[in-house]
Order: C-alpha cells, then structure tokens, then sequence
C-alpha cells in the first residue's frame, strides 16, 4: 500500500499579520543641466568645413560614378535617377524637390527649425553641386576618362559616395534623403532605424531594377554595402585603442606594472567570481594598439595567473588620447 501522508496543517486559522513594503527612497534631486554652448546650437567653422567638405566630395563621386551609369545606393539618390529617367529633369532639382515633403513630415519630429537649419543646407548645397559637376565635369574629364567599366563606378562611387557622407555626418547635419522618412518612422514606432532604411532603399533599389535592368541593381546593392562601410569608417575612424579588462588577485602589483611600463594608469573596483565566490579585483585599461603586446607581457609578469581580456575601441576621450574639445567630431 502506499504510504500515508500526514494532512496538511490548515494554516488559515492563526490571522497573519499584513505585509507592509517598506518605502521606495527618494532619489536625490539632481542639479539642472546646463544649458548647451551656442557651439551647438548651429554649425561651429569646423562643421561647417566639414559639412562642405563632404557634400562636395558626396555630389562628385554621384556626378562621376552613378549618374552616367544609373547606379545609385538607393534613397533619393536612387529615386532622382529614376524621375530623370522619365522626364529628363536635372538630377540636382528632382533631389531637392523630393526633400520637400521630407522636411515638412521631419520638421515637428527632428527638431523644427535646428533640423531644417541643419538638413536644408546640405540638401541645398548638394543639390547646386551635383547639377554643377553632372554639367562640368562630362567635358571636363572627356579626354581622360576615369572608367567605362560599370563594376569599378559601382566600387568607387561607393567608397567616395561613403566617405563623404561620414564627412556630413560628423559635422552634425544631414544630406537629407530617406533618412530623414527613417529617423522620423523610429521615433513614433520605435521600428530601428537601420530595418526602416533598408526597406526603404530595397524599395528604391527594386524599383531600379524594373527601371533599368536587374544586373543595375545588383551592382547597386553592392554599392550600398560599401557606401555603409565607407561611411561607418570615415564617421568612427579606425580602430586604434584598445581596452582591456583584468581579473586579478594582484591588482596593486598589476596597477604598478602598467604605470611603470606603459605610463597608464587603470580604474579598479572589487568583484566576485561567480563559480568560486573568491573575491578579487577587476582592473580597466585603455591604451594605444602598438601597446598590446608590451600590456600582455606586463600583466603577465606581474600576475601570472590573471585573467583578461582585450577589445577593440572605435575612440577614447582624454587621458592623453582624444583631447576632449575634438571628442565629439
């Protein structure tokens, strides 16, 4: 038979006192931020060189490298192709009229007047230039062609295309375009920005290929991966700083050693391993790439049995790096 259990106590009879959640503590009040420095607020002289700097660079290589070919990474860009296409128009002039809804649907979303400051300079300007060059540079270049080959127009209409449009972008402005449909869609969807202009330059990018033939758009897909990364490398610049993060039971000894040989110092705070709940320190380091293999060889001696890792970083910002007034550009 199967052995029996006790009953259950009924545990309903003795009343329970009410459970009563101690009170959440008041966060401190925190000063007011200050107000930003009129630097930011418009387009300080550096900015400004920049801006112009990539929207020059932006117009040449589309003047150069996609009009005649009708490639182009999608966007505006690629829907100014497809309306000139059809009607002839200058390119330049259909850039800047496709903008105009842009701004009107971006101007309460991005920023009212700062966002149009900002965005209808460099539409403005590339639109001026892009006519310009697709004008002037055709007989310019005549007796020395650049290339016929559509391959090499997709590959460097790309890099420059990317290039200059990192330029813009760390002047702070924009070159319009879809991203500016993009960054409005993720503000009231909260939809990431990078899968709403991937949608959104697909569409333009298929709509090519009806226009102008498949084999266009493939090599305008292609064109848009290097833009990207052109774009990424220029905005981030390469990586030249790397981080190191160290677990050690020696974090004096450690600390001194990399002082001593590299002249830097770390940041350091206790922590606790999760398998052996032995506590030790954890120490953060930041140097220059050529540095790594004098770090290794440093931690090592000093802490042979230290744990650590190290990983790429895009920038640092002071502590004899980046001097801080250039840490946003």
């Amino acid at each position: 038979m199967p052995p029996e259990f006790p009953p259950l106590r009924a545990e309903a009879d003795a009343p329970r006192a009410p459970v009563v959640a101690p009170p959440l503590p008041v966060a401190p009040s925190l000063p007011a931020a200050p107000p930003l420095p009129a630097a930011t607020l418009s387009l300080r002289p550096r900015s400004l060189l920049l801006l112009v700097a990539g929207v020059t660079l932006t117009a040449a290589g589309y003047a150069i490298f996609q009009v005649p070919w009708k490639i182009a990474a999608g966007g505006i860009s690629g829907l100014s192709l497809i309306v000139n296409h059809f009607t002839g128009w200058p390119v330049g002039i259909i850039y800047f009229l496709l903008n105009i809804p842009l701004f009107v649907i971006g101007f309460n979303t991005l920023g009212r007047w700062q966002f149009i400051s900002k965005t209808l300079a460099g539409v403005a300007l590339f639109s001026v230039l892009v006519d310009l060059f697709t004008w002037l540079l055709p007989q310019t270049l005549q007796p020395w062609p650049v290339t016929d080959n559509i391959l090499l127009n997709a590959l460097y209409g790309g890099i420059v295309g990317g290039v200059g449009g990192g330029l813009i972008y760390r002047s702070g402005a924009s070159a319009g375009g879809t991203s500016i449909l993009g960054r409005v869609v993720q503000v009231k969807t909260g939809i990431p920005l990078s899968q709403v202009l991937l949608m959104t330059d697909g569409i333009i990018v298929t709509l090519m290929g009806l226009t102008f033939g498949w084999e266009t758009s493939l090599y305008a897909l292609l064109m848009l991966f290097l833009w990207g990364m052109a774009a990424d490398y220029t905005l981030e610049g390469p990586s030249t700083v790397r981080a190191v993060t160290i677990v050690t039971d020696q974090p004096d000894a450690v600390t001194m050693a990399l002082r001593q040989g590299l002249g830097r110092t770390v940041s350091r705070w206790p922590v606790t391993g999760g398998y052996t709940g032995a506590e030790r320190a954890m120490l953060l380091c930041t140097v220059h790439r050529p540095q790594v293999t004098l770090l290794k060889e440093l931690i090592l001696r000093a802490d042979p049995a230290a744990f650590f890792v190290i990983g790429d970083a895009h920038q640092a910002v002071g502590g004899g790096f980046t001097p801080r007034a250039q840490g946003g550009l």
